[in-house]
Order: structure tokens, then sequence, then C-alpha cells
């Protein structure tokens, strides 16, 4: 929520055994809910879930604010943090395809004053245009995407001539990997203590020894349960993972939920990674944990890229 820009006013947790289809929370949360944002004066309620079009619906008349689900906040996140025409790309076309489901609810209003059940009113002649308008607007963004990783494409095929080994940066989201990046490369990439700073694959050469020089590509940061249709918009930069010869998974090594975070990673990794492709696990920000904290091993290493330790035996 601070990395939206916005302020948490109060939290509600609810334990269930399935969502309720019609509010996901059920009648009797929602009036609780619904006495908070009173009592807070709150003008937006966030899920931290996926919820469907009809549900977000039915929660925004009855709460009477603006609702949003995690993925429409970590969209929201991703259109503040886009900075390459390939970012944007990727972050514009997954904003259309989250909002052509939910156009119906926007013009219940126009539907309502038609009032006949089955009749094609106004509302419903506007509506059939934009949902046109936004399949051409997806259409026309994949076209583009697709150029992109045509470039892309060429870019790698003239890589693989000169045999330059690739190397992936990949981690949770602010776990360090572009602090990393700037460490090794000397490159002036921003480094900020927020959730996805990076949207775009940064790539810069690293000269490890007079024989031996590799390509270091900095990727979007992952986190759990990243909605299917955001991972899918982001596919011409986590395809860099199909191709690289080496991952460094990046891990917050003072981070209370690491394990947990480290499995959505592995997760990923083994998704998206072509098989066998050999991993560094990399424990970041060593400095802020507890030394016996610190896995050891042949392919673990300890480092604060902030700092500078353990840089050489990464």
């Amino acid at each position: 929520m601070e990395t939206a820009g916005g302020e948490t006013e109060g939290i509600v947790l609810q334990n269930r055994d399935k969502p309720d289809p019609r509010t996901f929370i059920g009648e009797g949360k929602v009036a609780e809910v619904k006495q908070l944002v009173e009592a807070m004066d709150a003008d937006m309620v966030i899920f931290d879930n996926s919820l469907s079009p009809s549900q977000q619906r039915v929660l925004g008349e009855e709460l009477k604010v603006q609702v949003l689900d995690r993925s429409a906040l970590i969209l929201d996140i991703f259109a503040q943090r886009a900075r390459t025409r390939e970012g944007r790309l990727q972050v514009e076309l997954a904003q259309y395809k989250y909002l052509l489901p939910r156009l119906l609810g926007m013009w219940t209003h126009l539907e309502r004053q038609e009032g006949a059940i089955g009749t094609r009113g106004p509302g419903e002649t506007q509506l059939e245009t934009d949902r046109r308008h936004i399949r051409r607007k997806i259409q026309k963004l994949r076209e583009e995407l697709e150029q992109v990783r045509r470039v892309r494409a060429t870019q790698r095929t003239r890589r693989e001539k000169n045999e330059v080994p690739v190397v992936a940066i990949v981690g949770y989201t602010n776990a360090g990997k572009s602090t990393l990046l700037n460490r090794l490369t000397g490159a002036d990439i921003p480094a900020n203590n927020r959730l996805f700073d990076t949207l775009d694959t940064t790539t810069r050469t690293l000269e490890i020894s007079d024989t031996c020089t590799v390509l270091l590509s900095d990727t979007v940061g992952f986190i759990a349960k990243l909605p299917h249709h955001l991972v899918e918009a982001f596919q011409a930069t986590l395809e860099e993972l199909q191709y690289a010869d080496l991952l460094v998974h990046v891990i917050d090594a003072s981070d209370p939920n690491r394990e947990a975070h480290r499995a959505v990673v592995d997760s990923l990794i083994a998704k998206l990674a072509k098989e066998g492709t050999p991993v560094i696990c990399c424990f970041n920000k060593a400095d802020l944990a507890d030394e016996q904290d610190l896995p050891r091993g042949e392919d673990y290493v300890a480092i604060s890229a902030k700092f500078g330790r353990g840089i050489e035996e990464l």
C-alpha cells in the first residue's frame, strides 16, 4: 500500500473455508468493513486477493467507495514504475486485459436507466463499442511487444555467435537485485528500497577475468500470488530467463519471510528457466542478518551489495 502511495487506515482479517461467491467475504464481514470505512472516512478498500469482476462490482456498491483487488494494486504500482517503452507497453497490455471483463460494472448506471430486461439500450451499445476498442488496443499492444521480442531475439543471436554467457539476476521484489547489478558492473540503475522498482530488463557487461566476460541481466522482481495475466504480460522481460546460462537468485537474508519468498521464486524459476540451469543462491543484506542464519554450501554465498561484502566470493 505504501509502495502505491497510499496510507493504511485499518486492516480487517478473515478466515473462511471458501470465498463467498457474491461478496468474497460474506454479508456480515461486508457490514463490518462498511462501518470501518465510515468511521475512518476511508475512500478506498483494497483486497489482498483477486476478486471476480462481479464481486468487485457488488463490493463497490455495498461499501460506497472504490474497491481494488491485489491485481489492480500491483498494476497501479507497475504503471508508476515503468520507464522504458517496453515496460510501458507491458503494463498497458496488462491493464487493458484486467479492464475488459470489468467494463460491465462501469456501465450498470446506464443500463438501470433503460430499465427493461433484454433491451439494447444506449448503455449496452456504448459497452460493446468500448469492448471493441479495448480488444483492438490489446491486439495492437501484443503486436508491438512481439516486435520488441523480435529485436531482442536478434540481439540474442548476435550474443550467441560471440559466445558471451548470460547471467540473469532473479529474486523476490526488493531483495536487492539492482543494487547488486550496480555493485558488480558500476551501472547507474536506480536502486530504491521499494517494491517493483525494476520492471524493465537491464543488461550490462561484467568482466570476471581476462578470459571471461559475461552479460548480467536484471529482471522484474517476483511476488507471491502474482496474477497469471501479469506473468503473461511480462513474458517479453521474463523470457530472458529461458536463455540464461546461470541464474543468481538474490534472497533478502534479513527478511523474516525469506523461506516463503524463496519458494515463490524457485517455483517461477522452474516454470520460466530452461531445465538444468545452474543457480547460485545469493543471500543479500547479510549485514542485517544473524551470522548463524546464513546458509553455507557450494552454491551459496552471503553478501552485502550495498557495502560490497562477499562480492569477490560471488
